[in-house]
């Protein structure tokens, strides 16, 4: 495949960089915004109960721009390899591999919950009426939808070329730029070139978009830890705080061993690819939404060495079909419900919520609160006599007040989960440059800030990225 020219480290004798001053580079102030947001939500909890409006802004502006980010990378991903067997074979390999890890997920959250058993003894108190009114809401969001076909209709295919972005519908998006990029992919290939090169200009304006917003990122970060800090307070959680800790144990046990083998057998080391993105780690601790840093993750893991087709294929499809947080996040919470209200369901039951569950996560958003709802509509779809919508209701408002510290388990390890996939899907498929991306997992600085490279290149070299034959190194930008 073709080197990562654009980022590469400098040649022979030549001099690196210097490093840009800590109080210069993104995620030192987004330590600085999670910090002060802890400090407020302690001192000041009425106050920063109302701060959730800048992470909601934040996470707004973001998804404003997703659907674009995701269209023109996919079209121009797939379009500039002018072969659709060599990008079927690369989105088969992916649906194999997210299939696989879904699986893995789902039964190690069902063996854990089983093991630990954090809502045993659960005492019977209600909810109030408030809560339980939101968790009605969810359940009736939940059961508008079940089935595969209900899915394919309703969820997967468009009903027109421009509701999936109105709606901001990321997986019907997702498919209506694989029909474009397909139909590209037949034109004559100046033809091709041309239409690659203008939809590839636009995506320089919207990464330039992304750049502007992500200096929010701070705040958000400040305001979402604040209204966390200040909404838990120092309240007991007993069960909830042993389904917290046995969650996100669960979680660190999936990305420590399950992704560390898995990056281990593809040649790398998992802790330094979390090194690697740990920017965007840091914003989704105080976003709690993996879709904030999509834009940000297509031009890292390009520029760290993965091909522009694979990371514009795996990454997208990756944030409907490979929610590894999200799969551990079902299965543990479902069983956490059914023993608070003193269920004891047997193991082929519980296999079956699994098998359900291969469908229900699918599909889900990487925005915070969704996986509440993908839940609500798992019961749901289950139903039987373990599951009433009494208890269902009852269940998802126990589990509401902290699903705000699960939604960052949840988006921390899909992002984790899908980065890892990426980079291996494309050392499986001979489209990653293992030497530009052994030097970035060696010193992620080379990779930092790839979109503010792709802002500032200089107008000759914009002029020469025109030609859809190069694999530049920063995503949008080819």
């Amino acid at each position: 495949m073709s080197t990562q020219e654009a980022t590469a480290p400098p040649p022979g004798g030549a001099t690196p960089p210097r490093r840009a001053p800590v109080w210069t580079q993104l995620w030192f102030w987004v330590v600085i915004g999670i910090a002060a947001g802890v400090v407020v939500g302690l001192a000041a909890p009425s106050f920063a109960s109302d701060l959730k409006f800048l992470p909601d802004i934040f996470i707004q502006l973001i998804k404003m721009i997703t659907a674009p980010v995701i269209f023109c990378t996919v079209i121009v991903g797939i379009a500039s390899i002018g072969s659709l067997a060599t990008a079927g074979g690369i989105a088969v390999r992916a649906l194999a591999y997210f299939l696989l890890m879904t699986l893995v997920a789902l039964g190690l959250g069902l063996i854990v919950v089983n093991i630990v058993q954090p809502g045993a003894g659960f005492p019977p108190i209600p909810p109030d009426p408030e809560t339980l009114a939101e968790a009605q809401a969810d359940v009736a969001s939940g059961s508008e939808g079940g089935g595969a076909l209900e899915f394919i209709e309703n969820t997967l295919l468009p009903d027109s070329f421009v509701g999936p972005f109105v709606e901001n519908e990321i997986l019907r998006v997702l498919v209506l730029a694989i029909l474009v990029a397909a139909a590209t992919s037949m034109l004559a290939p100046a033809l091709r070139k041309r239409v690659v090169g203008g939809i590839d200009l636009f995506a320089k304006v919207i990464f330039g978009m992304i750049r502007l917003i992500m200096f929010l990122a701070p705040l958000a970060a400040f305001g979402g830890i604040a209204y966390t800090v200040g909404a838990l307070g120092g309240e007991s959680l007993g069960n909830l705080l042993a389904l917290m800790l046995t969650f996100w144990g669960t979680c660190v046990i999936f990305v420590v061993v399950v992704l560390g083998a898995v990056c281990a057998i593809s040649g790398f080391n998992v802790f330094k690819l979390i090194r690697m993105i740990k920017d965007e780690i840091l914003i989704i601790v105080g976003t709690s939404s993996s879709e904030t840093v999509l834009p940000r993750l297509l031009a890292k893991l390009e520029s760290a060495g993965a091909s522009r087709s694979t990371v514009s294929m795996v990454l997208p499809t990756g944030y409907s079909f490979n929610l590894d947080g999200t799969c551990i996040y079902l299965t543990m919470a479902a069983l956490f419900i059914a023993q608070a209200g003193g269920q004891d369901l047997p193991w082929g039951v519980q296999l079956g919520l699994v098998a359900l569950m291969l469908l229900t996560s699918k599909g889900a958003a990487g925005v915070s609160g969704a996986g509440l709802v993908t839940l609500a509509a798992s019961l749901q779809a289950f139903g039987g006599e373990f599951y009433t919508t009494e208890s269902i209701a009852i269940g998802i408002a126990i589990i509401a007040g902290i699903d705000r510290i699960m939604s960052e388990g949840r988006a921390l390890t899909n992002v984790i989960g899908n980065s890892v996939a990426t980079m291996v899907i494309a050392g499986w498929c001979g489209e990653r440059d293992d030497e530009r991306f052994q030097a970035a997992l060696n010193d992620p600085s080379l990779v930092r800030d790839a979109i503010e490279q792709e802002t500032h290149r200089g107008d000759d070299e914009e002029d020469d990225t025109t030609s859809a034959d190069r694999t530049p190194a920063a995503a949008g930008a080819h």
